[in-house]
């Protein structure tokens, strides 16, 4: 297992000497050391037979560097070495536990993953998480491998940016194409799976390399085939045609710099090329010796190559012959410039930036006393050095170049844009032309504008410059084959740079900033509630909090979402802090919740986009006011019911802006089979609303925004609704009663028309004398009856 060096009990340090830009032909490097008493370094605290000491395939040293973390690196040579201390410390060759079983420890390709160290040994990935001290091997690969590539964000904890950093490919060098195994990983490595390249049966040629450039939203593949390469991508609007040819000779490293800025180094003894562009444009290095000596190629300059670094702005590169050379990475190509004669060179020399403008060669060398390694630095100052008067570097025009944007990471989501400002100042006398340039212009467009904004106290004119940043697809400038699809959120950097500026201008860097073209993480919908049940008195918000709950009877809801009865009641708690209290809704009239889009805390606009809802406990008793033939759908539209039925969506809760299809939409070809199936949709061009069923109580929905076109979020919420007004069901089945009802008014009615007429007949006439008697009877008794009351009444009162 790895062995980093304990606490240090006693220190010697020797500070290096370094003439940065005296002209001498040999510069002085001191030797570092430092010596670890009390520590973990004696050789009887390690177990050899415990370990197998790992070591790299290649004759040329090779620095891996974290671009996030400083002090971490990794030093590929006849022994490897991983350090968290950017070296200051001895170190124990790197070992691997011979529990791993790993055969011959060969080390092919390497790759630091955030917080985890990838190595490919003997054809297979094992991983070193250096924060817990533990090795593990991939899961996944069935074939052999021999390469692995990956990149790191340091920007933010931002999804986008973890994505990046998870994000690892591992593949087989020189295998040819069309049959190769590639194997794709979002996390950090631990477990992978077959990558499908499409086309990739037709393609011709061997596999150079495959790799996810995220500044172009691209995966790349190298094909190499009879001594020239090309890089093919994987979508709209680069997959339909190959990046130009170069020449590939020899065996290429691939150096991807930091920053997602799409820079591409490519590198072998003989040859050194460059791509600003992702691959799509790889030309080679010029070299420059002298104020009058320019070659085309580092074959040509007849140098031989041992070791490169570079960084976010810079390359350097150390040569066999003992020499050091540098160029900036700017927007623009520039020369590699050769430095003063160094004896510099070793063959486990290598080469690593420290910062902006420091390069430092380091030499691993055996310990005389421990079998820890120490480390020799040769540190050089690349400012100090190009003020050297042989090498006649002009002076930097620029006095400043300054952006609050710098080195940071902003999201743009779809219908909106952001504006970004900068300052520029250049010496007296001079003029600067700044340029702004995307990395990926498929997907994000620009415009700049630059005007005078006062001056120094020097005098010295400052130029603001003012950049916004929207989709491509919204300047309206770009043709639809030269955009990405709108639909798949991409990302892009954007860098501010000076077209003119000259290589002293070292520390007048670029001014880079990463763009996400997403889903903007800090929006969410709420839905209006500005009559609510509690407002009217109808529930209490007391009680509501108060472990309230409430029963669905099984007639009305169906857990599994299909519409059927459920064959026992549900007992639902509310959940009031994740609800409130709930929207009051009258049942007999048609309703639409009002979707509201909030950012960071603020309102920002009422949703007109296309959205659905589903009753989360299972409710059927409400349905919607059109059908797909009302709401004029040129396709058979979705619902609910399909999306379930999709092997591919996982969940009851599956439709979103993925997979939302809108049937009036002209390229949606599924016929219209059932045109008076409910119209499941809200919002959008139609005017759909929800009708509930005579039903009073408590519904709780989720909605979802399907619009894809609307925001890359899964825009999503859940709310409650209260339904009132509805009178009870009758348990009197409604046959019973009205059958009877309708019987007795077309009685009335007959007899209302049929009785008068009888009477004029000779049966009526007897029918009418029969009841003449008994009436005038009954006449004679009540008017005696009356007489005697009233004979009563008038006489006196007898003593």
């Amino acid at each position: 297992m790895l062995k980093l060096a304990g606490p240090r009990a006693a220190v010697r340090q020797l500070e290096p000497s370094l003439v940065a830009g005296s002209g001498d032909d040999e510069r002085q490097c001191a030797h570092t050391q430092t010596l670890e008493e009390g520590g973990v370094l004696c050789a009887a605290s390690r177990s050899p037979g415990d370990e197998d000491q790992l070591y790299f395939s290649s004759t040329r040293a090779h620095l891996i560097k974290h671009p996030c973390k400083k002090n971490i690196a990794l030093y590929l040579g006849r022994q490897i070495f991983f350090t968290r201390d950017n070296f200051k410390s001895s170190l124990l060759p790197l070992s691997i536990p011979a529990s791993m079983k790993v055969g011959t420890p060969e080390v092919t390709s390497a790759h630091i993953a955030d917080s985890v160290l990838l190595l490919v040994v003997n054809q297979k990935i094992y991983i070193y998480d250096y924060e817990a001290n533990s090795w593990n091997a991939s899961i996944g690969i069935e074939h052999p491998v021999s390469h692995v590539s990956g990149d790191n964000c340091c920007y933010s904890g931002h999804p986008f940016c973890v994505d990046i950093s998870n994000s690892v490919f591992a593949y087989l060098h020189g295998d040819q194409i069309s049959q190769t195994n590639v194997y794709f990983s979002d996390t950090q490595g631990y477990r992978f799976q077959k990558f499908a390249y499409e086309r990739q049966a037709e393609l011709v040629g061997s596999l150079g390399g495959i790799f996810y450039f995220h500044s172009l939203s691209q995966v790349g593949v190298l094909l190499i085939d009879q001594g020239k390469a090309r890089f093919g991508y994987s979508e709209h609007p680069l997959n339909s045609s190959f990046g130009l040819p170069f020449d590939y000779n020899g065996t290429l490293d691939i150096l991807i710099t930091p920053g997602q800025k799409g820079i591409l180094i490519f590198w072998f003894e003989k040859s050194l090329l460059v791509s600003r562009n992702s691959g799509q444009l790889v030309y080679p290095v010029h070299v420059k010796e002298g104020p009058n000596t320019l070659y085309s190629s580092i074959s040509e300059a007849n140098i031989t190559i041992h070791s490169v670094a570079a960084n976010q702005y810079e390359l350097a590169v150390l040569t066999q012959e003992n020499n050091l050379y540098y160029c900036s990475l700017g927007i623009l190509s520039s020369s590699l410039i050769k430095f003063a004669g160094q004896n510099l060179w070793s063959q486990e020399a290598a080469l690593m930036f420290t910062d902006v403008g420091r390069v430092e060669i380091l030499t691993p060398l055996p310990d005389s006393v421990f079998p820890a390694f120490d480390f020799q630095k040769c540190p050089v100052n690349i400012q100090a050095v190009l003020m050297d008067p042989q090498l006649q570097v002009d002076v930097c025009k620029a006095e400043l170049l300054q952006g609050e944007f710098d080195n940071k990471m902003y999201t743009i989501d779809m219908n909106s844009k952001l504006e970004l400002t900068a300052l520029m100042i250049p010496r007296p006398g001079m003029s600067l032309v700044p340029l702004v340039m995307v990395s990926n212009p498929h997907s994000l467009g620009l415009q700049a504008i630059i005007y005078e904004d006062g001056y120094t106290y020097d005098g010295n004119t400052k130029h603001r410059l003012n950049i916004s940043l929207r989709q491509q697809h919204h300047w309206g400038r770009a043709d639809p084959n030269f955009t990405s699809s709108i639909k798949r959120p991409t990302g892009s950097t954007i860098t501010l740079d000076i077209a003119n500026k000259e290589i002293s201008c070292v520390d007048l860097k670029p001014l880079t900033a990463l763009i996400s073209v997403g889903c903007d993480q800090e929006k969410k919908i709420v839905i209006q509630n500005e009559i609510s049940a509690c407002h009217k008195g109808i529930l209490d918000p007391v009680g509501l909090q108060d472990n309230y709950s409430y029963v669905i009877e099984k007639e009305a809801y169906d857990p599994n979402f299909q519409g059927q009865k459920a064959s026992e009641d549900l007992v639902v708690d509310y959940q009031y802090q994740k609800l409130g209290c709930p929207h009051l809704v009258y049942y007999n009239t048609p309703w639409k919740p009002v979707v509201e889009l909030w950012r960071e805390g603020k309102f920002q606009e009422v949703i007109k986009a296309e959205f659905v809802l589903l009753e989360v406990h299972g409710l059927f008793t409400y349905t919607y006011s059109l059908t797909a033939q009302t709401a004029l759908c040129r396709a058979q539209p979705q619902n609910w019911t399909t999306i379930m039925e999709n092997p591919g969506n996982k969940g009851p809760f599956a439709w979103n802006r993925e997979n939302y299809v809108s049937c009036h939409d002209p390229d949606n070809d599924a016929p219209l089979r059932w045109p008076n199936v409910p119209y499941q949709i809200l919002g959008g061009p139609t005017a759909n609303k929800v009708i509930f069923d005579q039903r009073n109580g408590i519904y709780v929905f989720y909605v979802s925004i399907v619009d894809p076109y609307y925001s890359y979020c899964h825009l999503e919420t859940t709310f409650s609704v209260y339904v009132y007004g509805a009178f009870p069901l009758s348990i009197i089945p409604a046959t019973v009663t009205i059958i009877p009802l309708m019987v007795a008014m077309l009685l009335s009615v007959w007899l209302a028309y049929a009785v008068p007429k009888l009477l004029h007949t000779e049966k009526g006439l007897r029918f009418k004398g029969f009841w003449i008697h008994p009436c005038r009877r009954c006449r004679k008794a009540c008017a005696c009856f009356r007489g005697r009351c009233r004979v009563h009444q008038g006489s006196p009162a007898w003593s």
